[in-house]
Order: C-alpha cells, then structure tokens, then sequence
C-alpha cells in the first residue's frame, strides 16, 4: 500500500504525463429529453474537438467497460440498482411509487437507455481508478462522469450512479488515502455524504450557496466522527472571478496536500462555474477554471479528472477540451480548428471566451474569513492519518477496449468518430439520437428540489462495530456501502475505520 503523494509541487507544469482517456461513442446518443439542460452530446462535441487538435495521439484512448450490476452495488442498494435496470419510458406509468421512491422523474428523468447510459459512465471512471492503480498512466480521464449527487438509494440533480464514490472506492484498494476535489457550481454533496465519518477521503467543495440546488455545503459542515475536519465546504457566492477563487483554492489546496499527504486525488471538474453557464452564477474564465487542474497535477499525484456540471455546452466542450490540453502538458491554439461542431462556436470561433462584467460578490473580507476558517481547521488534523496494512483486494474486473489497438490511423484522423456524428445517417440502436435544440439563455434554475438538502444537524451512524467500510447512510439504519455476495471482491472491512 502507498504511504501517499508528494507535498508540494515539483518539477514543471510543461512536464509531459502519462494519460489514459476514456471514451464512448455512444455516449453521445443519450438524451434526457426537450429541454432539460443535461445533453451528453456536449462529451462527444469535446471529443470532436480533442480529435481536431490532435490531442487523442498523445493519450492512451480507451472504451469503457459497461459497469456491471455488482459493481454498482458496491455503493448503491440493490433495489435501486434494480430499478434504474428495469425502468423504460414505456412502463414508468406502473411504476409511479417507486419513481416517488427513488428520485427519478422531473431532474432525472427516465429515458431511452437510461441503465446504458449509468453503466458506460461508472465503467469509465472506475476504469480509470484501476488505471491508476495499476501505475499504467499518471492522469486518467472520463469527461462523462462526475455525477456528484447521486445516493445511495436516489436520484439527485440529473445524476443516478455515483461514479466518483466507486471510483474512490476502487483507489482505496492501493491508496490509504484519496482526495476529492469539487469545482462544479453545485455542492458535490453526495461524494460528501458517502465519506461523512471517514478520515480515508477527503472532500473538498467550491460551490456556490445559499438558496442554491442542492441546499448543502455549509462551511460549518466539516465532518462526523473519524471523519471529522475531513469535509472541507468552501460557499461562495455570485460572480467570483479568477483572482478570487484562486486566493481561496490554491493555499486551501496547499495547506490540504501538506497534511492529509492523499495517495490519489480526484477531482470533478464541473463546467457549470463557467461564466455565462445557462444555469451557473460564477465569472470563471476557461483559463481561470483550468488553473484548478494545473495546480492539483503540479503536486505528481495519480489524478483522476471527471466532467460535471455545465450546461452551455459550447462553452464545457471547449473547457474540457483545454483541461485536457493541460493534463497533457499541451498549450492549444485559441483559433479553432474546423471540425462537425464548428458553427457552434461563432462568430469568434476561438478556444477561450472573455468573462462577463458581472458583479463579484465575494468581497475580499468574506474570502479572507473563509480561508482563515479552513486553514484553522486544517491545523486541527493530525498529519496523514495511517491505516493498518491489509492484504491488497483484487481490482474490479473492467476489460476496457484500447482504442489505440483498432486502426490508429483512422482513430487519430481528422475525422475520427464522424461515423457517430453525421445526423444524416443514425446510428440505429436503443437510444434516441438527440437533435440539439437551441439553447436558452435561461439563468434560472432547472433544480426542483432545494428542501432535499441535508440538514446540518442529520444524526450520523457510528459504523465503527459494523462490517463495511465507514462511509455515511442515506437513513441511519442503512449502511452506505454494502459487501458484496462475491466475497472475493470484498473491500477489507477495516479498511475504512
């Protein structure tokens, strides 16, 4: 088992990484349904346009497994795995208590290849986990994951799988520790929630709050008994820019790298705090949000980058693409390669997008008080908690395709992937294609359910006697995450105490 990461950043931010990227084709394909702001056709526009820069020949390129039921069921019930298995748009007229039940409806809708769609997601962020694990690259990549707000037992803000917790879940096979990093607009409430009472994780959330989906993220939320001071909450508030989120996100980050020492770090990369999100109130510039990434790679962690939020889909594709330019150690040209996508990025047709002049209303006292606060909490924690050594369990068994084994030459082509991309030949298959609507320039939120917010004073389960690791439950008499039937693919039970 790892001890943990470096603490401070070595060597250059240029230094090339290893990096493993996982792509579906078909991911594209899935839609939630007219006019909901979720479009997964945003993750196959930043391929297009990762192809057209030529970023896909300096990565290894990988289909995801689709995760299998067991390794959902690694954090999420089975009833509800089963649900979301057997739930088709045609038959949730039956189903209408369990719909109730388990969240899924208006935010998440059911549509065409819902399961599918959880599947391919969850297998490519778990997939990278493994990557990682095995040392086979320094950076995995699965822009179609990060889906933070999913439970245990529910649906939550356009997210059904928690990708990220089976991610972590999978890390802390070989990792004592591992940090969770949240710069989508949102809360990353449910990775919060399922790592309440451990010191093994560590979250740390950049989110905007107060009377803001999902109603969570109070700096005063900091962590449940062996997990306590191992939540860091930073809320801000409208218009923050650059300059102010780096006073807060680079000596948070610091100080947080120094004393908890993570063996891996993921970080969700949300695109909803963009300026000029459809559903976001933040200022960040392309460049700004990308510093995020830059920083946490100049540590030489193994770093897991996830998607998000982000629901002006020009702008996440763009983003994403330049994340991955970053993680590459690769500065790409504003001017914009032409590519299928290319009219939506008039007129200026260029990589970065000026930030609005919005008012910031994070003032410098706020920012100084928030930073003073976690760094006082920080100090609290011992150095880089141990955990006793336990016999290594075996990795979650994703035969993922490596896409570079296919024909390289038309994968790295300029035009790889057009297959999935010319809307005048469908691709047939059990999902509906989605024919992009224009978007609104609605600000206002698509969330419905700002009361679903965790109460700050929710009584937390003391799991230090039970046999699963100690994560928080959705209902004090449920545990978070379950043990498996296969017994040979357990987590030790004391890996998480």
């Amino acid at each position: 088992m790892e001890s943990g990461g470096n603490s401070l950043p070595s060597g250059s931010d240029g230094v090339k990484r290893k990096v493993s990227y996982f792509y579906d084709p078909e991911v594209g394909n899935y839609y939630y349904g007219q006019g909901h702001p979720m479009k997964p056709h945003r993750i196959r526009m930043t391929h297009a346009l990762l192809a057209h820069y030529g970023l896909l020949q300096h990565m290894q390129v990988l289909k995801p497994a689709p995760a299998k039921d067991r390794d959902l069921c690694k954090f999420h019930a089975d009833d509800y795995v089963a649900f979301l298995r057997g739930i088709t748009p045609e038959a949730q007229q039956d189903q209408l208590r369990q719909l109730k039940r388990f969240n899924v409806g208006e935010d998440c809708p059911v549509f065409d290849g819902l399961y599918s769609f959880c599947q391919t997601y969850a297998g490519g962020s778990v997939g990278g986990a493994v990557k990682l694990n095995h040392g086979v690259c320094d950076i995995a990549i699965n822009w179609s994951g990060g889906l933070h707000h999913a439970k245990k037992c529910e649906a939550s803000g356009f997210c059904y799988v928690n990708d990220i917790v089976l991610a972590i879940l999978e890390l802390l096979k070989v990792h004592e520790r591992v940090l969770y990093v949240d710069i989508d607009i949102h809360h990353g409430d449910g990775v919060e929630e399922a790592f309440y009472a451990t010191d093994r994780v560590m979250t740390v959330s950049f989110h905007k709050f107060g009377d803001y989906f999902p109603g969570t993220g109070d700096i005063r939320d900091i962590g449940y008994g062996k997990g306590k001071y191992y939540s860091l909450n930073v809320p801000l508030d409208d218009g923050i820019d650059d300059e102010s989120y780096m006073s807060l996100f680079k000596p948070i980050m610091a100080k947080v790298m120094e004393v908890f020492r993570p063996g891996a770090v993921v970080l969700q990369c949300g695109a909803d705090s963009l300026s000029g999100d459809r559903l976001g109130c933040f200022n960040l510039s392309i460049k700004g949000h990308a510093e995020c990434v830059k920083y946490m790679r100049s540590f030489n962690v193994p770093l897991l980058l996830l998607g998000g939020g982000g629901y002006t889909i020009r702008n996440v594709a763009r983003c994403w693409c330049y994340e991955t330019g970053v993680a590459l150690g690769i500065e790409l040209e504003d001017k914009m390669p032409q590519h299928e996508y290319y009219e939506y990025f008039g007129p200026d047709y260029t990589l970065h997008v000026a930030p609005s002049n919005m008012e910031n209303k994070n003032f410098r006292d706020l920012l100084d008080d928030i930073r003073t606060k976690l760094l006082d909490n920080l100090s609290k924690l011992q150095h880089a908690p141990s955990v006793p050594f336990q016999e290594r369990p075996p990795d979650t068994e994703l035969h993922e395709r490596d896409e570079d084994q296919d024909d390289k030459d038309e994968r790295w082509g300029p035009d790889s992937d057009t297959e999935f991309d010319d809307y005048s030949n469908p691709v047939a298959g059990r999902v509906k294609r989605e024919y992009v609507e224009v978007e609104r320039n609605d600000s206002v939120s698509y969330h419905k359910h700002l009361d679903r917010g965790r109460d700050s004073d929710m009584p937390f389960k003391d799991n230090a006697s039970s046999k699963v690791p100690v994560v928080v439950p959705m209902a004090v008499d449920e545990p978070s995450v379950k043990e498996e039937q296969d017994k040979s693919k357990d987590l030790p039970d004391q890996r998480l105490r």
